[in-house]
């Protein structure tokens, strides 16, 4: 089962969670206090760029006939595409760019290039995923509704093909996020799904026109008697964009260490606690400078998860104070390669399409599922929460106790073994 007391699992006293709430406060102060120019100067350079890719990408594209030209053409606009998708559409509809005050660069006006119109993925990812980040029920993210990622979700034998509808969502990934925005947009605006004419519909309708039009008609059209092979190219590219958003994304919220919670945690919860579970719910990705950019620097999930409203450029810096706190409160700070992170993404996916009478592990000690019950065979208590270690004096709090569980997990495993 999910978490249901985040200050047990933790290892936390209220006051530890307090502590760590104030330390988070102060982090947010000191970069909203200090933007300004470089980072104005960062979002006009990224859409400059953006904005050339993808020109030159259209232009090779003229000559798409010859391979040479269609492989540039359609590299170019993938990366257009990417940067536009990560860095860009999700990261200025998020507000990360509003206290420039540029009518251009602002999360009310800009429209990404994406199927889905960003009005509806902003309440349903800005809102609803972040307000409600892993919370079993109410965070319609935890598997898209499409797959089961947690032991708390009953299993059903739709479950079986979950292997298969993982490929398919993440080759129609713009697509199954579009889908899933409209329920999200048509539940708050409580309208009658099968009401055709309402106002969701329309909106999702006028902007697959657009889309598909742009994409699939209009610059097809325009290369003329290559039309054929830019049409092959623009798919190809929105593929590609597809596929990479996909992977990034299940990296930052499935591998093992992201954490679900239950309702009953959020029903009495504190704002310090919300940074806690941001913090024990998401997970970052190893990456250098350029891998950060194409991912639209979700590579720091954590960060991101912690300050969504905060420009994307200063994740980097964020991430060194965050893993500062994380070993002052002995917290796991999950991070890991890509290909890493999405093996164990991809793993929780095929090992949940089976019932759990097939699975080892309980629903309270699994990887991709845990809670503070996982600790009681090993004597844990919240009241000896960061105690200090007597020769190192060292915190040891969460950190800690999942290591300890581990080496008593080896050990029974080999008594077991020789008995």
């Amino acid at each position: 089962m999910a978490i249901t007391d985040i200050k047990e699992f933790a290892h936390l006293t209220d006051a530890d969670i307090d502590a760590l709430g104030r330390e988070l406060d102060a982090i947010r102060r000191d970069v909203e206090e200090s933007r300004g120019l470089r980072d104005a100067r960062y979002i006009r350079r990224t859409i400059k760029l953006q904005r050339s890719l993808e020109l030159a990408g259209r232009v090779v594209l003229f000559g798409s006939r010859r391979k040479p030209a269609w492989l540039a053409g359609t590299a170019l606009l993938s990366l257009a595409k990417i940067i536009e998708n990560m860095e860009l559409g999700h990261n200025v509809t998020h507000g990360q760019w509003d206290w420039m005050n540029d009518p251009e660069i602002h999360s009310t006006t800009w429209e990404w290039d994406m199927t889905g119109p960003s009005e509806h993925w902003k309440r349903a990812h800005n809102y609803s995923h972040h307000t409600y980040t892993n919370i079993v029920g109410m965070d319609d993210d935890v598997g898209f509704g499409i797959l089961r990622m947690t032991r708390d979700e009953k299993w059903r034998p739709v479950n079986l093909l979950q292997p298969v509808a993982n490929v398919v969502l993440a080759a129609g990934f713009e697509w199954g996020i579009a889908l899933h925005d409209l329920s999200a947009q048509k539940q708050l605006e409580g309208v009658d799904p099968m009401q055709w004419n309402s106002g969701p519909n329309k909106q999702f309708a006028v902007k697959i026109v657009r889309q598909v039009g742009k994409d699939f008609v209009l610059f097809p059209a325009l290369t003329g008697p290559a039309w054929k092979h830019t049409l092959a190219a623009n798919a190809t590219a929105n593929l590609v964009r597809n596929l990479w958003a996909y992977a990034v994304i299940f990296c930052g919220h499935f591998p093992d260490g992201a954490e679900k919670f239950t309702v009953e945690q959020f029903e009495n919860e504190t704002r310090a606690q919300w940074y806690l579970r941001q913090m024990l719910g998401s997970a970052n990705i190893d990456a250098g400078p350029v891998m950060a950019f194409l991912t639209g620097n979700l590579s720091y999930q954590i960060e991101h998860h912690l300050f969504p409203d905060l420009p994307s450029n200063r994740y980097s810096d964020i991430a060194v104070r965050v893993q500062a706190l994380c070993a002052k409160y002995d917290l796991p700070y999950t991070t890991g390669p890509l290909s890493r992170q999405y093996l164990l993404a991809l793993r929780t996916i095929h090992k949940l399409a089976l019932p759990d009478r097939f699975l080892k592990r309980t629903s309270d000690d699994a990887p991709e599922t845990s809670s503070e019950r996982k600790f009681a065979s090993s004597g844990s208590r919240i009241a000896e929460a960061l105690r200090v270690d007597a020769v190192t004096g060292r915190r040891r709090g969460l950190l800690s106790a999942l290591r300890a569980h581990a080496d008593a997990q080896v050990r029974r495993r080999r008594v077991a073994g020789r008995g």
